[in-house]
């Protein structure tokens, strides 16, 4: 199983559960997470503390799915920085877009 989710009362969690997430998986974790948000789900975390490495491609289901979140007056925050999704981050400056933190519990509580 490559994305699961986990519900913290009205927090969404989408863990992406593999060590590189890249073209081939972005496309499904654009769906579902778009998904998510048609279902109503205006607080979204995304887990990425698996992951290794993320591509360009992945960071841009993630970019789409935050414009689409934020337009319904909602937010979709990060979680679990690996070094190089950590460089990934810093490089393309989405540090500046992306609201993260270090662990699950304090990206739940931001919501609280």
């Amino acid at each position: 199983m490559d994305f699961f989710q986990e519900k913290h009362g009205v927090v969404l969690v989408e863990v992406v559960n593999l060590s590189r997430a890249t073209m081939k998986e972005a496309e499904e974790f654009k769906h579902i997470l778009l998904q998510d948000i048609e279902l109503g789900w205006r607080k979204i975390i995304v887990d990425l503390t698996d992951c290794e490495f993320i591509d360009s491609t992945f960071l841009g289901a993630l970019v789409v799915s935050l414009k689409r979140i934020t337009g319904f007056g909602g937010d979709l925050r990060l979680v679990g920085f690996q070094s190089a999704v950590n460089s990934m981050f810093q490089l393309t400056r989405m540090y500046r877009v992306f609201e993260s933190f270090q662990t699950r519990d304090e990206a739940i509580k931001s919501f609280m």
